[in-house]
């Protein structure tokens, strides 16, 4: 690896699937192409298979939480829970 990347800007403005998100998700984070789009998944991928970025900018998101409040709530959950449990690796999350 040549180290983490800085910034990491995922636009959630256009999604309004779940499957929508995990896409997006697996293609802005470099998930294997085997990931199996649910949080369980999401969560082994951040904590373990891949090298999250030192921020991460969340465009969109008010209007994406209002769209999909479950799939928000648990997104935020378990991006929280990473900087919580691995703060040395977890990305700096930008709500924007």
């Amino acid at each position: 690896m040549c180290g983490r990347r800085r910034l990491v800007q995922i636009d959630l403005t256009g999604v309004t699937t779940p499957q929508e998100l995990h896409l997006l998700l697996l293609n802005s984070l470099d998930f294997p192409g085997w990931y199996g789009c649910n949080w369980d998944a999401f969560w082994d991928a951040i904590t373990g298979l891949v090298e999250m970025p030192r921020r991460l900018r969340l465009v969109g998101w008010s209007g994406f939480a209002a769209r999909l409040p479950d799939d928000a709530r648990l997104m935020r959950g378990c991006l929280d829970e990473m900087s919580a449990q691995y703060p040395d690796r977890a990305a700096e999350v930008e709500y924007a």
